[in-house]
């Protein structure tokens, strides 16, 4: 039986960015006990500072766990380094936009964490995640597993999330993903999506609940996609469900599941596409995205991934 090479020793995060996503991603991460020590960095040091202070008062409430403030320094012998610094979404803008804000600050942030001699993983979740993901990789010259970006792995929550609704079943019966680029190039994979093993397209007719099933796939894939400008508008910044996916992943990683996520990863081969980063089912483990799993998609739905490829290319080109 395969042993965690973690198990014996404490297990560290580290989060750089200690905003909305990063705060909350320590708050929940901190709830679920996976792990032992959390260190929360940033800038703005009476941010980071008052971010610690206010966790550690609740502390009685939840399992033990160390979390403190701290610097760079601290990656050296960390499990996780979580970066979800860079400057924030407006209303009105896309991911892509932020990409020249953004690429230069993650960027830095990957050669620092190589410097420290981090031998954990690096999760990029800052945004345009698959595009900083692509820098970050080739900026730290880690081997591609260790560099992932969160990438749909909050979009299939989503996907699941309307899927449910629309069809009144429990969420956890639902397995769906979506793919490509998170962000308005990505697709719903709906050869893959099924209810209780049921393939969606045979379960619809058991089901009988709605008439016009091809129009209410198109609504829900719409309303996946356009989900983050709509809390974006609503209140400024989305930190909640994000958080939530982000300690999904990071149990997959500290207790090396063999979960399949559709992280963000570079792609050198798989699905015809070549050399960039975007989110396809993978083997997570403790070393990363161990591997890459090539669904059998439709021609639509390889034309589909093959668009957010080359968008995603297009941006990487612009730097």
């Amino acid at each position: 039986m395969k042993k965690n090479i973690y198990s014996t020793q404490q297990r560290k995060v580290v989060i750089i960015g200690a905003g909305a996503v990063g705060a909350t991603y320590c708050y929940a991460l901190a709830q679920s006990g996976l792990a032992d020590e959390i260190v929360l960095t940033d800038k703005k040091e009476d941010l980071m500072k008052g971010q610690v202070l206010d966790l550690g008062h609740g502390q009685s409430f939840f399992p033990t766990v160390s979390i403190r403030s701290g610097n760079i320094d601290d990656c050296a012998d960390a499990q996780i380094v979580v970066i979800t610094a860079g400057a924030a979404q407006k209303p009105g803008e896309t991911r892509l936009e932020l990409i020249k804000k953004n690429a230069a600050i993650v960027g830095t942030i990957a050669e620092d964490i190589t410097k420290s001699g981090c031998n954990g993983i690096m999760l990029i979740v800052s945004n345009p995640v698959d595009v900083l993901t692509y820098v970050a990789l080739k900026r730290s010259g880690w081997e591609k597993g260790r560099v992932i970006g969160s990438g749909t792995v909050l979009d299939s929550s989503r996907f699941r999330y309307l899927i449910s609704k629309h069809c009144n079943v429990d969420v956890h019966n639902v397995h769906a993903y979506i793919l490509g680029e998170h962000g308005d190039s990505e697709f719903a994979a709906w050869s893959m999506t099924n209810i209780a093993g049921i393939n969606i397209d045979d379960y619809c007719p058991i089901c009988g609940k709605c008439s016009g099933w091809k129009k209410q796939r198109q609504l829900i894939e719409q309303q996946v996609r356009d989900s983050a400008y709509h809390i974006i508008n609503y209140k400024g910044s989305t930190q909640f469900a994000v958080g939530l996916a982000l300690v999904r992943i990071t149990g997959a990683i500290l207790r090396s599941q063999n979960s399949i996520l559709s992280v963000s990863t570079l792609v050198e081969s798989d699905f015809g596409i070549k050399d960039v980063c975007l989110s396809v089912p993978c083997v997570v483990t403790d070393k990363g995205v161990e591997r890459i799993i090539e669904s059998p998609l439709t021609a639509d739905e390889l034309i589909s991934m093959s668009h957010s490829a080359d968008v995603l290319k297009k941006a990487i080109d612009s730097l």
